[in-house]
């Protein structure tokens, strides 16, 4: 028989080795895979893996999908190091992109020119207040009623999509946008400022990587950063402390709501510049992968989040470039994220083989 057993002292050195582990069976399984469908198995890993960072205007695309995945993934690492299930960041970055949108179209058809240095952070501070919304939804549920804050944070996702669609299938539509279901073109004032010339890298990345270093300060080096992550690994310590769950709670809801907001303002008046349908690509799923590859470490989550951006840039190029199907990016990271799933569990227990209890053998034998 198979026996899980807790081990005395987990490795410290194979915690952090394992996200590289997973992602080493994982390149193995993919090129097995490739080989199945009868593709060259290093071309598929050269597309999937080298091709996104081949020259500079490559590398720009990366960070620019890698920035939505970090800004969501720091808020999800705070609510899951306080033991807050939050799967919904997707609808939060919805409703930011919706609330920030919303600012940029008011501008626009307004007639408002401001400078940037004016609109944009009515812009992100509309995106963010968003998101904060939706999550305080989830937070109400849980804390007046109980609710699971999964199923409650999952199920508003597809309400945010509909609120989207309702939007810009009807009072925000474009009049003159030959029906297609989008807005108008936000107005060059509302424009995310370019890092890169010649590239849509923009400042949406710098903002990003400060809101590592403000997260990484929140969580480590401040009091109430130490609170919520007391409560999520001993709730009844925290509890003897005199620490509040409700405020634990609301606290990481709402952070990780507003940073998911804000991701949704900044790719709303980034590379987007107006509010399709299709402003929702998964991406708040597929955070939840980055906060896990990461560590749930800011520093980590960077890595991770730059790594899932060359996969998801990746399976683009594998479509053109190998008549291969979107759906083989998902296949990938499910199988990154299930192989290091893997690689926790058995660095915290280990794998005894027993012989069968005499017990059973003698029913048996009977």
């Amino acid at each position: 028989m198979l026996k899980l057993e807790p081990r005395a002292q987990p490795s410290q050195a194979m915690s952090l080795a394992s996200p590289l582990i997973a992602l080493v069976l994982t390149a193995l399984l993919a090129a097995i895979l490739f080989a199945a469908l009868g593709k060259d198995p290093l071309r598929g890993l050269e597309v999937f893996f080298v091709e996104p960072l081949n020259g500079r205007r490559q590398v720009a695309e990366v960070l620019l999908k890698a920035t939505p995945l970090i800004v969501i993934a720091l808020g999800l690492a705070v609510c899951y190091r306080a033991n807050v299930w939050n799967i919904g960041a997707e609808g939060q970055y919805l409703l930011g992109a919706v609330a920030g949108g919303g600012v940029a179209l008011w501008l626009t058809t307004a007639g408002i020119v401001l400078p940037k240095i004016a609109s944009l952070p009515l812009i992100l501070i509309a995106g963010v207040l968003g998101g904060m919304a939706w999550a305080a939804l989830v937070a109400l549920l849980r804390d007046r009623f109980n609710a699971n804050e999964i199923l409650v944070s999952l199920m508003l996702v597809y309400v945010a999509q509909q609120l989207v669609n309702w939007l810009v299938f009807g009072p925000w539509k474009d009049p003159q946008g030959f029906n297609f279901p989008q807005t108008k073109t936000f107005d060059a004032s509302t424009w995310m400022p370019l890092l890169l010339e010649r590239t849509r890298l923009n400042i949406g990345f710098v903002i990003a990587l400060v809101a590592v270093a403000l997260t990484w300060l929140f969580m480590f080096r401040m009091y109430r950063g130490y609170q919520l992550q007391v409560g999520g690994l001993a709730p009844a310590a925290a509890r003897y402390a005199g620490f509040s769950s409700r405020a634990a709670l609301w606290l990481a809801l709402m952070i990780s709501g507003g940073l998911a907001g804000l991701a949704g303002a900044m790719e709303a008046a980034g590379p987007l510049r107006q509010l399709t349908p299709h402003i929702s690509t998964g991406l708040g799923f597929t955070a939840i992968i980055v906060v896990f590859v990461g560590r749930l470490h800011p520093l980590g989550i960077v890595f991770a989040g730059i790594l899932l951006s060359m996969m998801l840039i990746g399976g683009e190029l594998s479509q053109s470039r190998l008549g291969l199907p979107n759906a083989l990016t998902g296949v990938f990271q499910g199988l990154l994220l299930v192989i290091l799933l893997a690689c926790d569990t058995l660095i915290h227990y280990r794998l005894r083989i027993t012989s069968r209890p005499v017990v059973v053998a003698a029913k048996e034998a009977a």
